[in-house]
């Protein structure tokens, strides 16, 4: 299943195409595989009987049919996708063509991506023709698609996203919570979250997440945060129409969504998990449980990040009966495109395909490099490994998410990340003031690790040679940037107020009408009717100066800021 470093380009052809449903169209031929099951030699350390995968949480005692998808719900490995069936059989279709996209599959296709990428994916970029099924009401392949996704990922049904999970979020939210309505979420959400308030009209209740000041990274929320937020709600005399929750945040850390969701539940309000980093949980007995697996009743992940579909697919996954699905599949054609990309979708079928075909085992390797290459690491003198105790109160952490800090080398997230891409080529996920976050995934191989292993090597070496006394990096202090958050306007009514344009310095106390946001990962500094404050400010200057990109602000620069007028 593991290949070599080389990169191969996506062959829809290299799947069984059997048909199903009876439809009328021709197979072909199964080619060979294209991936090698070779095994890679290395020097690094060999895992460990003791050493336990994960490594970095409670381990977790349960049934195989808990823990990974059982057997009887995987067996759609023995069928093709059938979505690349019924992509396939169109392409190989000798029609006389009319419709869109312009190219018209591939005959006017610009020679210069054609140089990059061939022919073959403008061949296969097909619109919504009658035989290909329609998103919005599927009733052929697409349908069966998604139901042989809900069973792979253990849901009531599964959606299909081609908008990213910002539009399976804001679907989420706005499917949830009506204008006025109470949304709980944690601070550090995603930046999709606010803007499904922007358009749902939703009213934010804010829990400040556990935040570990010595790597100023944002952690999750508890059960008895939820509590609180609710009953706080509650004696306003008010009930909250949803709660979200981020698990696993960007760096891997795992709420409890099942007692978050035993909580909620109890009061008749539903979860929401954004699981964007998490679609694989679930699949391998040293994994955390997943969203579904935990009773959330709506989960959107990002099949892409470490799953292996394209770049901008997503699924969402919906389990009881909580949520009414008429308003989530409305809520979905609202902010889905109308002429949804073919590749994409496909994509998402040929990955759900590709974990059918060896769930239980799937993520060995993975999981393998990631415990040999954490062991090796934390044996370097000057760098430290983000670990349970980090977080020690959430239950459990991504063992396919490293994150490392060179805080005793006296260098900060951006200054390591810029030599190790300068002089070893090696590309992060993230970078931040404290550390770099790196993603492994089915397709890292022995080679890159042991690259990046030498660039730390290379790294830590020249630090001492270069460096007499370590300079500390500057954090964000002892509080969390958004710790002294004061929201004056809901978010809706902030981004459709009238405004002016301030200096940055005139700011302090105005009332923000713009979202300014370091990206990635992702999470707002400050939201649109949050009062800004000095410490939002000196730490968006701070980032900046270590190379963050600004996203949202009007000016880069950060001169000036966009207010609301009274």
């Amino acid at each position: 299943m593991f290949s070599t470093c080389s990169a191969s380009s996506l062959n829809f052809s290299s799947f069984h195409l059997g048909l199903g449903n009876n439809w009328n169209f021709r197979t072909c031929a199964r080619p060979t595989a294209c991936l090698s099951q070779s095994q890679e030699s290395g020097n690094l350390e060999p895992i460990k009987k003791q050493d336990k995968i994960s490594g970095i949480g409670k381990t977790r005692s349960a049934t195989k049919d808990q823990v990974v998808i059982s057997n009887s719900q995987v067996s759609q490995q023995e069928s093709s996708p059938p979505l690349i069936t019924a992509l396939k059989a169109s392409a190989e279709q000798s029609a006389a063509t009319f419709h869109f996209p312009g190219h018209n599959r591939g005959r006017a296709a610009p020679s210069s991506l054609t140089k990059l990428i061939g022919l073959k994916p403008f061949v296969h970029d097909l619109p919504e023709l009658p035989h290909l099924d329609d998103l919005f009401s599927p009733k052929g392949p697409i349908l069966e698609a998604q139901q042989q996704a809900a069973s792979l990922f253990g849901s009531t049904e599964t959606w299909f996203l081609v908008g990213g999970t910002t539009c399976g979020i804001q679907a989420a939210i706005m499917a949830t919570c009506s204008p006025g309505e109470i949304l709980i979420l944690p601070r550090n959400s995603h930046i999709s979250a606010i803007s499904a308030m922007i358009l749902s009209g939703a009213v934010p209740k804010y829990i400040i997440p556990h935040y570990n000041f010595h790597w100023d990274i944002a952690g999750g929320v508890t059960p008895s945060q939820v509590e609180a937020a609710i009953e706080e709600v509650e004696k306003e005399g008010r009930k909250a129409a949803a709660v979200l929750v981020t698990s696993p945040t960007y760096h891997g850390i795992c709420s409890n969504v099942r007692e978050i969701t035993q909580l909620c539940h109890s009061h008749g309000i539903p979860v929401i998990v954004d699981e964007a980093h998490g679609a694989h949980l679930g699949f391998h007995p040293e994994m955390p449980y997943s969203a579904m697996q935990q009773g959330a009743d709506l989960a959107v992940q990002s099949t892409h990040k470490v799953l292996c579909s394209l770049t901008q697919s997503s699924m969402l996954h919906m389990s009881g009966s909580i949520v009414d699905r008429e308003r989530i599949s409305r809520c979905l054609q609202t902010l889905q495109s109308s002429s949804p990309s073919y590749l994409l979708l496909a994509s998402l079928d040929a990955a759900r395909a590709q974990i059918s075909e060896n769930p239980e085992n799937i993520f060995d390797k993975a999981l393998q490099l990631s415990i040999e290459v954490k062991n090796t690491i934390k044996k370097i003198s000057g760098i430290s490994v983000l670990d349970h105790q980090g977080f020690p109160n959430f239950p459990s952490t991504d063992p396919l998410r490293l994150t490392i800090g060179f805080q005793q080398l006296g260098l900060s997230g951006y200054e390591a990340d810029e030599i190790l891409y300068n002089d070893h080529e090696i590309i992060c996920e993230l970078v931040e003031t404290q550390s770099i976050t790196f993603a492994l995934n089915l397709g890292t191989c022995r080679e890159h690790v042991q690259r990046l292993l030498s660039g730390i090597k290379h790294l830590v070496a020249a630090s001492a040679s270069t460096q007499a006394v370590k300079r500390k990096v500057e954090g964000v202090g002892e509080s969390a940037i958004f710790a002294e958050i004061e929201t004056s306007l809901v978010p809706r009514d902030a981004f459709f107020s009238r405004k002016r344009r301030v200096r940055v310095e005139n700011s302090l106390g105005e009332i923000c009408g713009e979202l300014i946001c370091p990206y990635p990962p992702g999470i707002p500094v400050i939201i649109p009717g949050e009062t800004i404050t000095k410490k939002a400010l000196d730490y968006l200057r701070h980032v900046r100066s270590k190379g963050a990109v600004i996203s949202g602000a009007s000016d880069p620069e950060l001169a000036s800021i966009v207010v609301c007028s009274n």
